[in-house]
């Protein structure tokens, strides 16, 4: 099991709750009402992604399915703001594209260095300090930190490889990435002997060496989930150059040119995309071919289709260097490897809004609303731009809270404090 590939993961990530605000006054001796003091809740911690060069699949992900920062701290008197919650680091490998479970748009893909922030911790409460007016001078109530962002998603590993091994299983593809890199795959005379994607790197001269994948035989049906090629396709969306590995040696019976167009369909119904990928042929095998009017078959179909055919022998080493060699010509005029651009947009949460609300009156006659779903309605509200605050206040008329409101006294011109907004009512 040490070495069992997992290439894809479902976790759930919970950032920390912001700290609770303080109510406290300043006790001072010969000081006469020193006033509210009550500091800040601290920030909840954020789950953070980070790339680790040293991991190879999502094996870590297997057993572990929950991710949860820690809380802020809250806040105490004399204005101490409590202590923020530490970020939660998240380590995954090189290639990882991240989805919403939901949606399934990509969030990000993890191929650089860059740490990038997953869910965000909520903000701490504000303690009294920050309600005292004229009017009200002896504030005492303190806000709650706000819930942390939640988020499922989908982590799919997609490795990063310049140049893609493809063909029907037992051809010799592993044997190729043997001989040309210094990866060691199991090498077997059976199908499927490869079981999971290896990569190894070409040795060229100085800025023409390329990380070659050798990927599990596709067959038939693959990219409707038969065999393994449902699994390791999406291995294959990176590579900007695709070598399709074909059997001419007849030993099983089989016809090189179907083996080509068979795998070139399911490439097809996997990702059109994919399947205009450029590609070279290798023949491989030739050194034990039976039939050479197979061979020449197979050249006349994929030269017609635009191919390049190179003769190899992936057991004596022949062809193989010719092979590279123009692999690393073609990759000299191909665009990098390919980074996925996120797709997702940040959408509001659907709140429950028809649980009852608290609504109290301080004694400076202010009127205090609170909820556990108007805080986390509020967490997710930019005050600064004017179409949040319209989409906030149309939320607020349609959950009926200006109804409660009124019903409990609230009337125009009186002062209303919202978790951490204070306004004049107005009908």
């Amino acid at each position: 099991m040490a070495n069992q590939f997992i290439d894809t993961a479902r976790i759930l990530v919970r950032a920390g709750a912001g700290g609770g605000g303080a109510v406290s006054f300043h006790r001072e001796k010969y000081v006469a009402a020193g006033g509210p003091d009550g500091g800040d809740g601290g920030r909840g911690g954020n789950i953070v992604l980070t790339v680790d060069p040293h991991m190879s699949t999502l094996m870590d992900f297997r057993y572990k399915r929950k991710y949860v920062a820690e809380t802020g701290m809250n806040g105490s008197g004399k204005r101490c703001t409590g202590k923020d919650g530490a970020d939660l680091v998240i380590k995954v490998p090189r290639g990882t594209v991240v989805r919403d479970a939901e949606t399934k748009e990509i969030i990000c893909d993890m191929s650089d260095d860059k740490p990038f922030v997953l869910a965000r911790g909520g903000k701490g409460g504000w303690g009294n300090q920050h309600f005292a007016t004229p009017t009200r001078q002896v504030p005492r109530f303190a806000k709650a930190g706000l819930p942390g962002q939640e988020r499922d998603v989908i982590l799919e590993l997609k490795l990063l490889a310049d140049v893609g091994l493809v063909g029907f299983p037992n051809v010799g593809k592993s044997t190729l990435l043997s001989v040309v890199t210094r990866a060691q795959p199991k090498i077997a005379n059976y199908h499927f002997t490869t079981l999971f994607p290896n990569l190894g790197v070409v040795p060229m001269e100085e800025g023409r060496s390329f990380v070659l994948a050798d990927i599990p035989g596709i067959i038939e049906g693959a990219a409707e989930g038969a065999g393994l090629g449902h699994d390791f396709l999406r291995h294959i969306d990176r590579c900007r150059l695709l070598i399709h590995v074909v059997d001419v040696s007849g030993s099983e019976g089989r016809d090189p040119v179907e083996d080509f167009d068979t795998i070139c369909t399911e490439l097809e119904q996997w990702s059109p995309e994919l399947a205009s990928r450029k590609m070279l042929v290798a023949a491989n095998k030739v050194d034990v071919m039976e039939d050479p009017e197979l061979l020449e078959r197979l050249r006349a179909h994929v030269e017609a289709k635009g191919c390049r055919l190179f003769e190899m022998s992936a057991a004596t080493h022949q062809g193989t260097k010719e092979l590279m060699y123009a692999a690393a010509d073609e990759l000299a005029h191909l665009p990098p490897i390919l980074v996925f651009e996120p797709t997702f947009v940040e959408r509001p949460p659907e709140v429950d809004t028809s649980a009852p609300l608290e609504i109290t009156r301080d004694d400076d006659g202010t009127w205090l609303v609170d909820g556990p779903w108007l805080r986390q309605l509020m967490a997710n509200v930019n005050f600064s731009d004017y179409e949040s605050r319209n989409w906030f206040d149309k939320r607020l008329r349609e959950a009926g809270v200006f109804d409660q409101m009124e019903a409990k006294g609230v009337t125009d011109g009186d002062l209303v404090c919202l978790y951490n907004l204070e306004f004049e009512y107005q009908k």
